[in-house]
């Protein structure tokens, strides 16, 4: 509860891959005078703020290879397994924003923004959302050859088998967000391939109160 003091001024943007939560937070934050934190660009800084301890997950996942990763594992397991979406290192994106000036709003983004590990740091319901992607819109990341993930999945042995894999993964991820946000009354927006970006800033602003 005491964390929850120190972070009114702080805005969330949670959901699946690829939904567009670092594009709506710029522009919000460009229109808005606010500044943005992105949980993803800081995930190297905290994996190495983090030790074997405290993120056992992001351990072992370190440890493997490509294939281990991408291949040799369900994407049921790689779903259990996998360290940001087991809340590792959360706690490190709370410290950061306790340490940020409060003279502005801050919109943090990201994936790592787990409902229920968000829900306790809020001023308001009002101040959060996910972004979670349709299947039509999975469909059509999927024809995109999974967009900026192909970069590392291109490294398997099979890079293909490899995207479908980390598709299905994150296909469950998104279910299960949704569910988790149902269960604490939280705010989702579900993004297909109608969904436009000008449509997303506009259902975020009215969200969070901002002034269109």
């Amino acid at each position: 509860m005491e964390t929850k003091k120190k972070l009114p001024h702080v805005y969330w943007i949670g959901g699946g891959s690829a939904t567009g939560k670092s594009t709506i937070a710029r522009r919000l934050a460009e229109q808005h005078g606010l500044s943005i934190y992105p949980t993803d660009e800081v995930m190297p800084d905290h994996a190495r703020r983090s030790s074997a301890e405290d993120c056992p997950l992001l351990n072992r996942f370190m440890a493997m290879d490509v294939d281990e990763r991408w291949l040799n594992r369900t994407p049921q397991v790689m779903l259990e397994t996998f360290h940001w979406f087991n809340g590792e290192g959360f706690d490190l994106i709370i410290k950061d924003l306790a340490r940020l000036t409060r003279e502005t709003g801050i919109i943090t983004e990201g994936f790592r923004l787990l409902p229920h590990l968000v829900k306790p740091h809020l001023a308001s319901f009002d101040r959060a959302v996910w972004l979670l992607p349709t299947p039509d819109f999975r469909e059509a990341v999927f024809e995109t050859r999974g967009g900026a993930a192909w970069r590392f999945l291109a490294q398997t042995s099979e890079p293909e088998r490899a995207l479908r894999n980390l598709l299905e993964r994150d296909r469950m991820f998104t279910d299960q967000l949704r569910e988790e946000a149902a269960r604490l009354g939280l705010h989702v927006i579900e993004v297909d391939v109608t969904t436009t970006e000008n449509d997303l800033v506009e259902r975020v602003s009215q969200l969070f109160g901002f002034s269109l």
